[in-house]
């Protein structure tokens, strides 16, 4: 069966989508970070937000992690080093032009930011138009373990590379959201933005396990983000998920959630008829915040 976090991404994409993309992601993207995912072309993706490149590095780099090389968009304030991390985990998409401009945004607020493209091994989502292909093809057999080393190599390669590793951060969108919430479990960052992962579900051999059930024991804060009028993530697992956090670890306990009343799945994403603009500058406020609060910046 589909996860609902993955349909719900596919049915934002497009006024009347039912899970066949559109014909700007029926092509891989060439470049990392380049074009929009479906949505390229709308009215929306044109009218989306762009962050210039002036006074920033940025781009493709790559880095190895058990002799795979994982491509990741980096951007960060040109000629500064010992900057403060932040790795942004993409949808299910991967890492297009929304997730890049993410990631120049954060440079614009003095942050080494990386990108890095989680689904290298197993294919291009950029090839995939059918919901079910790309889940069955792709998302699937991407496996937690898979994800945390290849986070733990982003880190490594920021720490060579004019960054301060000891003050990382980690936000992710969707797919990317409960991501988010595994890593802050895994370790070696010392904050967390969650936007609409899921927090529950069933366990699979690349999936065992998932936020609520690693909630009592984070290693680093989460702010979770989500919006009320997501059917894709239902409010009572967001309850379960306080609960769970409430009995756990200090940073645990001191992990928040702010749900926003009207806002769909995808909220955040500004290139698509899902985007609230409210919500979603109201959630960058607070993903900053959060980060400076807790010793990343």
């Amino acid at each position: 069966m589909l996860d609902d976090d993955l349909r719900k991404d596919f049915d934002a994409l497009l006024p009347g989508a039912t899970g066949e993309a559109g014909p700007s992601r029926r092509t891989a993207l060439k470049v990392l970070g380049a074009g929009y995912a479906a949505a390229a072309g709308t009215a929306m993706a044109q009218t989306a937000i762009r962050t210039p490149s002036d006074g920033l590095t940025v781009g493709e780099i790559s880095y190895e992690v058990n002799g795979f090389k994982v491509p990741a968009y980096r951007a960060a304030p040109a000629g500064r080093t010992g900057l403060p991390v932040v790795l942004v985990i993409h949808e299910i998409f991967g890492v297009h032009e929304y997730i890049a401009d993410t990631a120049r945004r954060l440079a614009k607020a003095g942050y080494l930011a990386i990108a890095p493209e989680l689904y290298a091994r197993q294919g291009d989502p950029g090839s995939y138009g059918e919901v079910a292909k790309l889940q069955a093809e792709i998302v699937s057999k991407v496996s937690d373990a898979q994800v945390m080393a290849d986070l733990d190599g982003a880190l490594k390669w920021a720490a060579g590379n004019g960054g301060d590793a000891s003050k990382a951060a980690i936000t992710g969108f969707c797919w990317g959201g409960r991501i988010a919430w595994l890593y802050a479990a895994h370790g070696p960052v010392k904050a967390g933005v969650a936007w609409y992962g899921r927090l529950a579900g069933n366990s699979t051999e690349t999936t065992p396990k998932h936020p609520v059930d690693h909630a009592a024991n984070l290693k680093a804060p989460v702010l979770g983000l989500y919006g009320a009028a997501d059917t894709g993530i239902p409010l009572d697992t967001v309850d379960k998920m306080k609960a769970a956090l409430a009995n756990g670890s200090p940073a645990a306990r001191a992990s928040q959630f702010v749900v926003y009343p009207d806002a769909p799945h995808a909220f955040h994403a500004d290139y698509r008829p899902s985007f609230r603009q409210g919500p979603a500058e109201d959630g960058w406020k607070r993903a900053l915040a959060w980060f400076k609060a807790n010793g990343v910046a």
